[in-house]
């Protein structure tokens, strides 16, 4: 078994730049420095998989930390938003509403992806978040779209076809496209499901940048396919996965670059980091 302190040394010594499938830099831990701050134009946090709710695990600590966490993000370098990433809250429906309430404590405006153990209807998820499982959304000439991967019961599903194959048309022309669903699309994992058509779609769109999950709380960096970026976040909450609750930051630079990277709030460098060429 690695231990805490042995596992956060390989993920930081893992740490690495890479553009269109390619390997442009590698560096130690402590040589890691941001872009200055005028040459980001748009940033902005996910976080995934809080549970709310779950039993024997301290989820009003998490979600409060996590809260402090982000906002100190927004008041230091800036957020323009944040992304929870699918199961906000742990089985029981009622939970949605404290659930919400927890994160309505961000100073910044956020959005929310429906995950398997978000088992409530969608017209009533609706009523409290204010979008269905599926929705995209524009900040500038950055087009995201948000996509299912469970039905109401938590079964792993993969996202409505006709409906993502029209989002994409309809985003086409955005600079960078960006894909944010709970559940991976690929069997890479032991919690991963298969969609092949959809896989299929993302691969022929030329805008499309990265794909962002959660779900699988001990995954916290990035897989690729067919020269398509999907990246993880671990976990800000529950009873399993990596050693640390974190989250993953996205800044799009103004040259067009997307650099990503998986935050420990415990350590003083990202767990990783990854460039997106433009």
């Amino acid at each position: 078994m690695i231990s805490r302190r042995n596992f956060l040394e390989l993920s930081l010594k893992s740490i690495v730049l890479i553009g269109a499938g390619s390997t442009l830099q590698s560096f130690a831990p402590g040589g890691f420095v941001l872009p200055p701050r005028k040459k980001v134009k748009l940033r902005f946090a996910l976080a995934s998989d809080g549970h709310y709710g779950q039993p024997k695990t301290a989820f009003d600590d998490n979600h409060s930390n996590m809260v402090q966490l982000l906002n100190a993000e927004a008041s230091g370098r800036g957020l323009d938003f944040s992304v929870i990433n699918g199961d906000v809250f742990h089985d029981d429906p009622k939970l949605i509403h404290p659930a919400k309430a927890a994160w309505d404590k961000l100073s910044m405006k956020y959005y929310v992806s429906h995950g398997n153990h978000d088992k409530i209807p969608e017209p009533e998820w609706e009523k409290v978040f204010g979008t269905a499982w599926h929705f995209d959304f524009r900040e500038g000439n950055n087009a995201f779209i948000v996509l299912n991967t469970a039905d109401v019961t938590g079964k792993y599903i993969c996202p409505d076809l006709d409906w993502t194959r029209a989002a994409l048309a309809r985003h086409k022309e955005a600079k960078q496209l960006f894909v944010i669903m709970h559940i991976t699309p690929v069997k890479w994992t032991e919690h991963g499901i298969d969609c092949p058509e959809l896989i299929e779609m993302f691969s022929a769109q030329k805008n499309l940048k990265a794909v962002f999950h959660g779900h699988d709380h001990a995954e916290d960096g990035m897989k690729e396919k067919n020269g398509k970026h999907f990246f993880f976040d671990g976990h800000l909450g529950g009873s399993w996965g990596t050693p640390y609750f974190g989250y993953r930051i996205v800044e799009v630079l103004n040259n067009g670059e997307i650099l990503c990277y998986q935050v420990n709030p415990k350590v003083k460098v990202p767990v990783n980091s990854h460039t997106v060429a433009r």
